[in-house]
């Protein structure tokens, strides 16, 4: 059994990370689904245009459609077209037609001139301005060339790539099938949120946040809920886990304390990669696998839990998805506060990232950093990622941040 758990010093967060990407693999299952029903899925292959976007030549705008003779500047109105509709009389030079947004461009018409820019007089038109060649006409394959791969596979589908695929008549396309992850938590203290509270007991809040994310993400959950702090009952439910899903997470008992039994049972039921990493908050994280699955110890407290399960488990549900890799995407900001680090373990603090008046991103740490304060991943935006190496940082110094979500100017 390869046990890292007694590795001497602790395993660094990218080497941590990188660890975890080289020991699993993407799923190779997939299924056929309607495009409506596909997003958040990620494409199994490859999706080529299968028509050129737009089909023909239309108009940018609504106008006139012209036939340009350079020696005038009055044309004739012979007609109109609507979106949907041809006009099937090629134009002669002089001559033009009513135009809607949209429309296919007439026979012989070379430019559109919108229609604020002339002046009509029953059946003429006379221009205001100068109109070049190829003005306001959208060309055959501008957007999209037939033949000509639109979507990759490991493309994970937005919306609005739903109204790409439509867009050209696609109805259905080949998705990795979803992958199941199965959750629980750990612990004698712990008690549903609504269940009466006992003294010295506490509400369980891990299952709370991590499923609703893995739902967000698209995965598939099966909670098992809360498990006493007994061996047997634990093994029981990795094993049960291990047989229902791809992925098994558990939350608490991976620390050194009498009760912590996960890391016992994940040494006799499967093979631990390593166990604790330089991570603040973090430490106690397991990674290994288990018969069928990949297993995630988290920590108990909840904010390593949720640390821990964004830098390390979204990545690694990702790629097993199918997904292509992103990394997570660092801003530099200007600290407005002083900042307080030990050296030793990268650390992840929670903080509140604005944009200044000049555009520059500026952040201030939160003031409770401690690993059971759920209100400061509730308060926060961001985190500030220090190195390992660095030390207490003062005002005004240059970090980088991951942002939560994307901010707008303040």
């Amino acid at each position: 059994m390869n046990d890292a758990c007694n590795a001497p010093g602790l395993l660094a967060v990218d080497q941590a990370l990188s660890n975890i990407l080289s020991n699993i693999h993407a799923i190779t299952d997939y299924e056929n689904k309607p495009i409506v029903d596909a997003v958040n899925y990620v494409l199994a292959d490859d999706v080529n245009a299968t028509m050129n976007v737009p089909i023909c030549n239309n108009s940018a705008m609504d106008g006139y459609a012209l036939c340009i003779n350079e020696e005038q500047n009055q044309y004739q109105v012979i007609g109109s077209v609507f979106a949907g509709e041809i006009f099937t009389t090629p134009l002669q030079a002089g001559e033009c037609v009513r135009i809607m947004t949209g429309a296919a461009i007439p026979e012989n018409a070379n430019a559109v001139v919108m229609q604020e820019k002339v002046t009509r007089e029953a059946n003429f038109i006379t221009l205001d301005e100068t109109v070049r060649l190829g003005d306001n006409i959208r060309l055959a394959g501008e957007d999209i060339r037939k033949n000509t791969p639109i979507l990759h596979q490991g493309k994970k589908l937005k919306p609005a790539d739903i109204g790409l695929l439509a867009s050209i008549g696609i109805s259905h396309v080949n998705v990795v099938r979803q992958v199941t992850v199965v959750i629980f938590s750990t612990g004698n203290e712990l008690v549903a949120p609504g269940e009466p509270l006992p003294k010295g007991a506490i509400y369980e809040s891990n299952r709370a946040v991590l499923i609703p994310y893995l739902h967000s993400h698209n995965y598939h959950v099966i909670d098992l809920g809360i498990i006493p702090d007994d061996q047997q009952a634990i093994e029981d439910a990795f094993l049960q886990a291990d047989k229902l899903g791809d992925v098994v997470i558990s939350s608490g008992g991976v620390s050194v304390g009498e009760a912590d039994f996960t890391k016992e049972v994940l040494d006799k039921i499967g093979n631990i990669e390593f166990w604790k990493i330089a991570m603040k908050p973090g430490k106690p994280f397991a990674f290994g696998k288990l018969t069928n699955s990949h297993f995630f110890g988290l920590p108990g407290n909840p904010v390593s839990s949720m640390v821990t399960f964004m830098q390390l488990v979204l990545p690694a549900l990702a790629k097993l998805s199918g997904q292509q890799q992103v990394n997570n995407h660092k801003l530099t900001a200007t600290t407005t506060k002083p900042i307080k680090k030990r050296p030793g373990r990268t650390d992840f603090q929670r903080a509140i990232a604005t944009i200044n008046s000049s555009g520059h991103y500026i952040v201030e740490p939160l003031p409770f950093q401690g690993s059971g304060v759920l209100t400061s991943m509730s308060k926060a935006n961001c985190f500030i990622v220090l190195n390992a190496d660095s030390g207490s940082l003062p005002t005004n110094c240059s970090v980088q941040i991951e942002l939560f979500e994307q901010l707008s100017n303040s």
